[in-house]
């Protein structure tokens, strides 16, 4: 386990901003924190750097303690800030000798080539280059160090598409290079593409965590009956789920392989049938609409909510 979490809070007078934080963080995994503005993932981010002193619980990177060894923490990670300030008078490329020659880890030439894979022209001055060249210029130079946590706070904002793709690749490579990747986003596509794991953070609290392994088996069935009402036979109660049903139509939800339900389903008498698969849209969507309370979330989502 590279990080561990346990009771981990913060609170600035009678706001509180993190709240029982407990996470662990296995080596060598892309680990999702997805939230909205506000929802804690920067805070949990900055107190496990050591940046941020909690106020109370406890944190640890690579069996340091995150916060009274927070440069042995830093010496291990290799961490891009939600807004990175970059030296605005310097050119890119000197931008790029200095933080190699601050760091030993950092490679100046995988630096050179990640930028040159983003399209980015370091010979530009920071300050004439835009929001995006200058997040593709500290991208460059996170990715380029070789430690074994890398920490990413919104990577991909303000990327064009393309630069996105890119970027996303870059995460899936330093996993197989064997380093572990903690990535913060607000944006559920590059989550569900990349991360093994997801926590959703709600108003400071961690609501749910997901594995996208076994997000990826749910599926929703809609069927039109032609016949009489379906029962479930016994042989499949413990992977399916009615969601609604009425005399003529049914909406199933499948937590496991569709291979035994398609058999099933083949034996109905249906006159239209439409499967998709759940998405971390719709886990996502139970624990962040305004009317949805954490207690009524958290009963829909037990087996995968943090324990």
């Amino acid at each position: 386990m590279i990080v561990e979490t346990q009771n981990l809070s913060k609170s600035y007078g009678s706001f509180c901003a993190l709240e029982d934080c407990n996470v662990a963080v296995d080596s060598g995994e892309i680990f999702g924190l997805l939230g909205p503005n506000g929802a804690g993932k920067t805070t949990l981010l900055r107190t496990l750097l050591g940046f941020i002193k909690p106020t109370s619980g406890h944190a640890s990177i690579a069996g340091f303690d995150c916060y009274s060894e927070s440069v042995r923490v830093r010496q291990s990670t290799s961490y891009l800030p939600g807004e990175a300030r970059l030296f605005r008078r310097m050119k890119g490329h000197h931008v790029l000798d200095f933080f190699a020659r601050l760091r030993a880890d950092c490679d100046r030439t995988k630096c050179s080539e990640i930028a040159e894979r983003l399209q980015l022209d370091c010979r530009r001055q920071v300050s004439r280059m835009s929001t995006g060249m200058r997040q593709k210029l500290a991208l460059s130079m996170v990715l380029a160090i070789d430690c074994p946590l890398v920490i990413l706070d919104e990577p991909t904002a303000n990327l064009d598409p393309s630069a996105r793709a890119e970027v996303l690749e870059l995460v899936l490579e330093a996993r197989r290079a064997g380093k572990t990747v903690i990535f913060s986003s607000h944006v559920l596509s590059e989550i569900e593409s990349t991360c093994d794991r997801v926590v959703i953070m709600r108003r400071g609290l961690i609501a749910h965590e997901q594995s996208i392994t076994t997000l990826r088996k749910r599926h929703r069935i809609y069927a039109h009956l032609n016949g009489p009402r379906c029962q479930i036979p016994e042989s499949l109660s413990d992977t399916i789920s009615v969601v609604k049903e009425s005399s003529s139509e049914i909406t199933l939800e499948s937590t496991d392989s569709l291979t035994r339900v398609l058999g099933w389903l083949s034996n109905l008498q249906l006159s239209e049938l439409k499967i998709e698969p759940v998405g971390l849209s719709a886990v996502y969507d139970h624990f962040h609409r305004e009317d949805n309370s954490q207690g009524t979330a958290t009963s829909l989502f037990h087996s995968e909510s943090s324990p």
